[in-house]
């Protein structure tokens, strides 16, 4: 009796181990998650709740795990939101910004839309937001994840960034061209309540007229801005012989080309002989260009705008 009691125990014991190995595979199959429909198809209650005494599993939303050798991968996490979302469920707000690889900050909550009525519920790190009208044709798959357009991922966060934050997506989606102002402009429509939108339809209306880059925002918004400036056009395309190059802002009447040089770009010797390169090819073509520093353009922005206007007004209109 007592060696059938011991044989029987091995037994029981030899199959915990192959329950356990099953969970295993499920987690490995679903980068680290595993749901507890799933996991109970394969294993006992029992089994499971050891496992998550354990700590081999670890709750990170209702009803779904994530194995404990991958709990600080945020890929691991981002998977298991998804997975607790279900069907229809995508990634929204700033977590889309992190998926699209747009400036966002990744240590906040993981932001899930799902159509409203269903029932997913928030939880500890993660934000769930109910939306009338969602619709699968509403998300595209993108780093393997489903996520919100690239556009509405863009508006629905404006609200969440802090303020030296809070252009940068925008900006970036439209100079990479990957997006442009126009579909910014359609997305924040299909908004009306959005708190401070008020702020990002100027943004919009700054890109449209042409701005790429922070510090072309800054021009137009505290420098160049009233009287002459009002007919420059911003980030105008040239064909020179290396290819095209975009002016940052060009008075048609006078054919000054006003050049806001950042410090990303315009630092090194290498960089200051690019640009006399390029300066004399656009003289050459009627061009007379005048470059304004990061740090002129910020402490200096009165003389800026005195010299720009006095290098419009000194030029007879050559460029159409």
């Amino acid at each position: 009796m007592l060696i059938s009691d011991g044989g029987d125990w091995a037994l029981r014991r030899w199959q915990h181990l192959d329950v356990h190995r099953e969970l295993r595979r499920l987690a490995d199959n679903g980068h680290g998650v595993v749901d507890r429909a799933e996991a109970l198809a394969v294993a006992e209650h029992l089994v499971l709740d050891r496992a998550l005494a354990g700590g081999a599993l670890v709750r990170v939303c209702p009803r779904t795990y994530l194995d404990r050798a991958r709990i600080g991968e945020r890929r691991a996490r981002l998977a298991a939101a998804v997975r607790y979302g279900g069907e229809g469920a995508a990634l929204s707000h700033t977590t889309a910004l992190e998926v699209w690889r747009l400036p966002a900050p990744v240590d906040g909550p993981i932001h899930l839309v799902v159509a409203e009525g269903r029932q997913p519920r928030g939880a500890a790190g993660l934000r769930v937001h109910r939306r009338r009208g969602w619709e699968p044709a509403d998300m595209v798959v993108r780093d393997g994840f489903p996520v919100t357009r690239l556009e509405r991922s863009i508006v629905d966060s404006w609200p969440l960034l802090d303020r030296g934050l809070q252009r940068a997506p925008a900006i970036v989606a439209v100079s990479e061209r990957r997006t442009t102002p126009g579909r910014l402009r359609s997305a924040l429509a299909a908004v009306p309540r959005l708190a401070g939108r008020r702020g990002l339809a100027q943004l919009v209306g700054l890109l449209e007229r042409g701005c790429r880059s922070a510090l072309e925002l800054w021009g137009c918004e505290r420098v160049f801005t009233g009287g002459a400036f009002d007919r420059l056009r911003w980030q105008v395309p040239v064909p020179l012989a290396g290819g095209t190059v975009y002016l940052d802002a060009v008075d048609p009447d006078s054919g000054v080309n006003l050049e806001l040089d950042g410090a990303a770009h315009h630092a090194g010797p290498a960089d200051r002989e690019r640009d006399l390169r390029r300066d004399a090819a656009l003289l050459a073509l009627g061009y007379t260009v005048v470059r304004f520093t990061y740090a002129r353009l910020t402490t200096e922005p009165g003389t800026v705008r005195r010299e720009a206007l006095a290098a419009m007004s000194r030029r007879t209109g050559r460029i159409s």
